[in-house]
């Protein structure tokens, strides 16, 4: 194995995680991740991180990413506040069972450009939380954000007297060759970004908790509240200029409603922009999307697209019918860019979504916008996703609200759908292992009618 410095830091962050784990206490943990967490909500902190992100990834805007740190670094703490992550989790006489927290050690954190301050926060804060040391490894565009991270950590750590070996990230510059040193030298693996980075996390030998691709589809009917869903998707849609992977890609309106919606959409800054075709060779020039129109404010993915729309638009919508690799308005776009389709009723709007979430996007999640609760229960039994979001701006459910009781996260998991081996909302739970204690209890075998007594009745003995 060539030496990329790698080794030495992962070395030093086990002695680090050794001492963390044999001298820890709750309290200790809580007030590492709390240190954490103020770095990034400190004001003044926050909002350098928020520039710095927007200066060297190109990607979002600035007073997003402030709103960003904040309100999921403090819906994370307050899921995580009162919870026992050291010592005894559990103790049931019933069961004689006793549960026993235990950190899983050395995190390696692969951690995307789109969010390189939130991200890491987030994944250091759960690390040190559950007693872990964590590792993080930035995509090459987020170093420069991810080093004042640690620098404002370590900082942090020094006035709580905690060792800053704790959080630490590979050597700059960096490469595949150390993110591929770190996954396999690591305790665990958590990897949000590219799905090149998170087929390597799964495949690398590793006990890895990696997420999948975000496209998401959502579903407009005819009982819905057309300017309410409309103000959220514009929300949703522009939030960070389309970053997340729970923005909104396409949206499926019933026939019943179509041109009232579009009216919607543009009483919320929407322009209806008809030319698909053009839009497309423009989107993606050679054949990969436009790197001037991705992440970008209004005015300049306007510019670059050279379309003509109305003055004050925050976002296009553009009417399809195809779906697929032939069709990638159908696919994530990280533009602020909507692709509209029509179905002539609710249940042809249900297959347009489970193909579009076929063909990109299944397992992660599906949006509705309906007076009718019952359709959510049909999404939920129909299509290969993880999460409905019934009545929201989706990019600010999916990942945790204060209006909704999702854990705040910025990776969400897919499932086997979205060939991951989770489908929650990635969170402190996985950082966190334990050690049972099984005691013998008074027997509790049944007697064979308690358990067959009712096959029995249908099929005989």
């Amino acid at each position: 194995m060539t030496d990329t410095g790698v080794q030495a830091i992962v070395a030093h962050s086990r002695i680090a995680q050794a001492e963390y784990e044999k001298n820890g206490s709750q309290q200790r943990y809580d007030h590492a991740a709390q240190a954490v967490a103020w770095v990034i909500m400190e004001p003044a902190r926050n909002r350098r991180l928020a520039e710095l992100a927007v200066e060297t990834t190109g990607l979002g805007n600035v007073l997003d990413k402030i709103i960003k740190n904040h309100r999921k670094t403090l819906g994370l703490m307050q899921d995580i506040q009162n919870v026992v992550t050291f010592g005894v989790m559990s103790d049931d006489p019933k069961t004689g069972i006793t549960e026993i927290a235990r950190p899983k050690g050395v995190v390696g954190a692969i951690v995307p450009s789109t969010n390189p301050a939130a991200t890491p926060a987030n994944n250091i804060i759960n690390a040190l939380k559950c007693g872990n040391s964590i590792v993080v490894a930035p995509s090459p565009k987020g170093v420069a954000c991810c080093e004042l991270l640690l620098e404002y950590i370590h900082a942090e750590f020094a006035k709580i007297g905690e060792d800053p070996a704790l959080v630490q990230m590979i050597p700059t510059p960096g490469s595949k060759e150390k993110t591929q040193t770190l996954m396999d030298q690591c305790d665990m693996i958590v990897c949000t970004g590219s799905q090149n980075n998170v087929h390597r996390a799964q495949t690398a030998g590793t006990p890895a908790v990696a997420v999948g691709a975000g496209n998401v589809t959502v579903i407009v009917d005819e009982t819905a509240d057309l300017d309410g869903a409309a103000a959220k998707i514009r929300a949703s849609k522009c939030f960070d200029n389309a970053t997340s992977c729970s923005s909104e890609n396409s949206v499926v309106v019933v026939d019943a409603v179509y041109d009232d919606f579009i009216a919607a959409l543009a009483r919320a800054g929407g322009a209806f922009y008809a030319d698909e075709a053009t839009l497309v060779s423009k989107l993606w020039p050679d054949g990969h999307l436009n790197r001037s129109v991705i992440a970008q404010d209004a005015d300049k993915m306007i510019a670059a697209l050279d379309v003509d729309v109305a003055e004050g638009t925050e976002f296009l919508v553009v009417p399809t019918s195809g779906i697929g690799p032939d069709h990638p308005l159908s696919g994530e776009k990280l533009s602020r860019v909507l692709a509209l389709y029509c179905a002539s009723d609710f249940d042809a709007a249900l297959d347009m979504t489970h193909k579009i979430q076929a063909y990109q996007g299944a397992g992660h999640s599906v949006g509705l916008h309906s007076a009718l609760d019952e359709r959510a229960y049909t999404l939920a039994t129909a299509i290969p996703t993880s999460r409905i979001i019934v009545n929201q701006a989706h990019t600010f459910a999916t990942g945790g609200s204060f209006t909704n009781g999702m854990p705040f996260s910025l990776s969400m998991g897919c499932g086997t759908w979205g060939g991951n081996s989770v489908n929650e909302n990635v969170n402190y739970r996985h950082f966190l292992q334990s050690t049972k204690i099984i005691r013998e209890i008074s027997s509790r075998e049944p007697k064979l009618e308690d358990i067959f007594d009712g096959y029995w009745s249908l099929a005989g003995k």
